[in-house]
């Protein structure tokens, strides 16, 4: 069944790194904005390669993101990187005010999102990103499953006109995706056909879901496998397809039970195609301090509690 293989640990903010470089050599419009976490988002090689379009703003994010909606306005493509709890939770009112509402073509770079970030703890983690992203009227929301599919979303990113949510993180995670694999906003991807159950799973839940898959196939259980690396919008299609075909379904994924994929699924099963389901996720907490691994093997995070939440679903079947 291994149709997909770990080449290699890599940390998906790498991804959007590279990513970020592609983009600025490929469209002189593109500029990179932070607030005083250059490295942390990885964004050195941009600033080596175009100092003149890099913009240092401190640790002031509320006036980056002012900064970055008066550049999109005179036709600039600006990306804006911080930790996914200050780019997101700290600056709420000026990206709704500045960038969603006047649908400014500017893209959100957020990294450390979810709980692992680690050791830093909950004041640093967001598990709560996804769903105030989503709730913003013309903000598409990505959130990619590894360093490949993160390069090829930042390069999507750059290329779409109007207002974009990238969510990516700081452990090195395996990266499994073909390097030149397309990526389309709002296509979810079949990463494995299965007929008894769907896991639904985005981010890093994307390879614990394919290694579910792989300990539910020893038990006979065939599972469908679906990348939902564009929440929004989402693939309705591709969802209702799924589940029409197995007729149950799990969604995993790095982030508290409120505003997350597990509830969008959920009601876009409610309104067209009731069918069980049952969730992965944060649940309606706060993290805490720890390894990556420990965290996610602590809040439920892993392939074990994917498989099992599939063995639970199909009961209900």
């Amino acid at each position: 069944m291994k149709k997909y293989i770990d080449t290699g640990k890599k940390d998906t903010r790498s991804g959007f790194g590279a990513g970020l470089l592609e983009a600025g050599r490929r469209d002189a419009r593109v500029l990179a904005l932070t607030a005083d976490l250059k490295g942390s988002l990885k964004m050195d090689a941009f600033a080596a390669e175009f100092p003149d379009r890099f913009i240092q703003c401190g640790i002031a994010e509320a006036n980056m993101v002012g900064v970055a909606a008066g550049l999109a306005i005179s036709g600039k493509i600006p990306f804006i990187g911080s930790f996914a709890e200050f780019v997101t939770g700290r600056v709420y009112d000026q990206i709704r005010q500045e960038v969603s509402y006047g649908k400014a073509n500017v893209k959100i770079a957020s990294s450390h999102a979810g709980i692992t970030l680690g050791e830093d703890g909950a004041t640093h983690q967001t598990m709560e990103d996804i769903a105030l992203m989503r709730a913003l009227p013309e903000m598409v929301v990505i959130n990619p499953c590894d360093f490949n599919q993160t390069k090829a979303a930042t390069l999507a990113a750059a290329a779409y006109e109007g207002p974009v949510y990238l969510r990516f993180g700081r452990p090195s995670v395996p990266n499994f995706t073909p390097e030149d694999a397309p990526f389309e906003i709002g296509k979810a991807i079949v990463m494995n056909e299965g007929s008894d159950v769907t896991l639904f799973a985005t981010g890093h839940l994307v390879w614990e879901s394919l290694l579910a898959a792989e300990a539910l196939e020893a038990e006979g259980i065939s599972a469908e496998v679906i990348d939902i690396a564009t929440i929004k919008p989402l693939d309705v299609e591709a969802v209702l397809a799924s589940v029409g075909k197995t007729g149950c379904a799990v969604v995993a994924e790095e982030h508290n039970s409120a505003g997350g994929l597990g509830e969008l699924i959920a009601g876009v099963l409610a309104a067209a195609k009731p069918a069980p389901l049952a969730f992965v996720n944060g649940r309606d907490a706060f993290g805490q301090s720890g390894t990556p691994a420990e965290l996610m093997k602590a809040y439920g995070l892993d392939a074990a509690h994917v498989a099992e939440a599939a063995r639970e679903v199909l009961k209900r079947k």
